[in-house]
């Protein structure tokens, strides 16, 4: 049982904070719950930043997780604007930005991502751009209109989701869009060569220009406006406005401070946590963007597999898994990572984990020139790593459980149309 007099604190204000703070009251628990969020926006969602928002087919208020008034319902205490600034787990105590000091029970820590910047000459320009937040996202989308208008030209530095998804909506508004991205193939640490080539020919079809094996070496331009880019290997390229989409960085800062266990930089960053989401201190969780949870795809997977998953579905799920695990339930938070994608006609979802060099081929059924398939990421021993769907729907659920089954599999079965998903399980 929990005490009602207990205090439970959630650092950061997005999809998984609000979750934990919503599951918290749906399971029962009738202390204080209190929510610090460093934005003064409440709580909202991201993937409409750089789909349905941005494209201008959403209206702001679709972004939030709970209508404000909300809150005060669930009696839910929020300090909005107003950044944590000291982590003490021997006092277990938060403070504010504002001197405010919080003592709590337990912490969640849901700080997120930010941006990754660009070091490089003319980044203090105005037309220098990020997307993390929902005020980068209303900019954004005034400038990408503008751009259509004008004839004018957006270089994004990056071709990940984020650069891909931006490069789309860029497009829809008439604005000229080239990309300039050090690997060979957009999502090429995700997708790999066989199918990155598949998002570089949709892009293309649309105008997108692509300019691979190069990096942005500087911003040009004159009293305070973009005018040019400039690349490592000689080129140069018009340019109004700049997005920078070279990735997130989690926000550790606090949890670093308070001597928390954190996960290497170059395995990925985050803050290391078990099955459960609870850190190296007992009374703190951590879930969402900048949690590094250990990831079971299958019986096979090796146990210190660790994971910061960056996607929607880990902070829906991410969340309230942390909230029951405060409560003291039992939870094994063991979910496939899952995300999405839609860019012009084409919308996808994938479920697994297969970088490059981890797979041993790649088996697709369907139609891919059509982009009506589903590819499956193949191990050494025919276990399936990963899937992705491709304009083919209903399918996520057979895939992740062929997944999860570590069941070595035929590709001519898995390439055969006339052979359901589910037969092949074992």
């Amino acid at each position: 049982m929990v005490d009602a007099h207990q205090t439970f604190v959630i650092v950061g204000g997005g999809l998984a904070g609000a979750k934990a703070a919503e599951t918290l009251r749906s399971e029962g628990f009738t202390g204080r719950v209190i929510l610090i969020c460093d934005e003064r926006d409440h709580p909202y969602e991201r993937p409409p930043l750089s789909k349905g928002y941005l494209l201008g087919k959403e209206e702001r208020d679709s972004v939030f997780v709970h209508e404000p008034a909300w809150y005060a319902q669930a009696q839910i205490e929020l300090h909005l604007g107003q950044p944590a600034v000291h982590l003490d787990p021997e006092a277990k105590t938060v403070r504010l930005g504002d001197g405010t000091l919080i003592v709590y029970d337990r912490l969640l820590l849901a700080t997120g991502a930010e941006p990754r910047r660009l070091d490089i000459p003319g980044t203090g320009l105005a037309g220098v751009h990020h997307l993390r937040r929902l005020a980068h996202a209303e900019r954004l989308r005034g400038v990408l209109a503008s751009l259509g208008r004008d004839n004018g030209h957006l270089v994004i530095a990056g071709a990940g989701w984020i650069g891909l998804e931006v490069a789309a909506a860029a497009r829809s508004y008439g604005a000229e869009v080239t990309i300039v991205e050090a690997a060979p193939t957009p999502l090429h640490g995700v997708l790999g060569p066989e199918l990155g080539g598949l998002f570089a020919d949709l892009h293309r079809e649309h105008g997108v220009r692509f300019h691979f094996g190069a990096r942005l070496t500087e911003i040009v331009g004159q009293d305070g406006v973009v005018l040019a880019v400039r690349t490592d290997d000689g080129e140069e390229h018009p340019a109004h406005d700049v997005l920078a989409a070279i990735g997130a960085a989690p926000r550790t800062a606090l949890a670093d401070q308070a001597g928390l266990d954190l996960i290497d930089r170059a395995a990925g960053g985050g803050i290391a946590v078990d099955s459960a989401l609870r850190t190296s201190d007992p009374y703190i969780y951590a879930a969402g963007d900048v949690a590094a949870a250990p990831l079971t795809l299958s019986e096979d997977t090796p146990q210190d597999t660790r994971l910061r998953v960056e996607h929607w579905a880990n902070a829906l799920n991410g969340g309230p898994a942390a909230a029951r695990a405060m409560l003291g339930q039992d939870v094994s938070y063991d979910r496939i990572p899952y995300f999405f994608s839609d860019q012009y006609d084409v919308g996808m979802e994938y479920s697994g984990y297969a970088p490059p060099g981890s797979y041993a081929q790649v088996v697709c059924r369907g139609d891919v020139a059509k982009r009506e398939f589903i590819a499956f990421w193949l191990g050494a021993d025919g276990r399936l790593l990963a899937g992705m769907n491709v304009n083919v729907w209903d399918v996520v659920e057979p895939i992740q459980q062929l997944i999860r089954s570590g069941a070595p599999l035929a590709p001519g079965a898995l390439a055969d149309p006339e052979v359901p998903l589910a037969a092949l399980l074992p």
